[in-house]
C-alpha cells in the first residue's frame, strides 16, 4: 500500500474519544520573547497604549528575572507568549479573562487589575464627554 503525504496531513479525530490537541508551542528564551512582545507594541497599539503596555512589560521581566523555579518560569514564559499571540493577531480586542485565570489570582492581582478597569472606565468617560471637548 502507497502512502499519500496528502492523506497523512488531513488526519482528523472524527470517533476519538479525545479531539486532538494542537502540538504545544516551543517557548522562546525570555530576551527574545520581551523584544517581541515590545515590537509587537510598537506596530500594534496606539501610542498611549503603547506607553502603558511597555512599562508593564520591562516590570514584569525585571521583577521576574531572579525566578529559580521551573513551573514559574514556563507559566510566565507561556502567558506572555500567548499574550504576544494576541497583540500581534489583533484577538484581544473585546475578549474577556477566563474564569481559570482570575481564580488563581491573588488579591493583590486582583485589586491591581480592579483599579485598571477603574483608569479605563474614567478614561472612557472623558473621551465621551462633551463638555471635555470643549475645555
Amino acid at each position: 500500500m502507497r502512502v499519500h503525504s496528502r492523506l497523512l496531513a488531513m488526519a482528523t479525530d472524527a470517533g476519538a474519544a479525545k479531539p486532538f490537541r494542537p502540538a504545544p508551542m516551543a517557548l522562546l528564551p525570555p530576551i527574545p520573547l520581551y523584544r517581541r512582545l515590545l515590537r509587537a507594541h510598537r506596530k500594534r497599539l496606539p501610542v498611549e497604549e503603547r506607553l502603558l503596555g511597555d512599562l508593564y512589560v520591562k516590570a514584569e521581566f525585571r521583577a521576574h528575572k531572579d525566578i529559580d523555579n521551573p513551573v514559574q518560569i514556563i507559566g510566565f514564559l507561556t502567558e506572555w507568549q500567548l499574550y504576544a499571540q494576541q497583540i500581534e493577531g489583533d484577538t484581544w480586542k473585546g475578549e474577556k479573562m477566563d474564569k481559570q485565570k482570575i481564580d488563581k489570582m491573588s488579591d493583590q492581582q486582583i485589586g491591581q487589575l480592579y483599579e485598571l478597569m477603574q483608569a479605563i472606565r474614567e478614561r472612557e468617560l472623558e473621551e465621551n464627554d462633551p463638555e471635555h471637548e470643549s475645555k
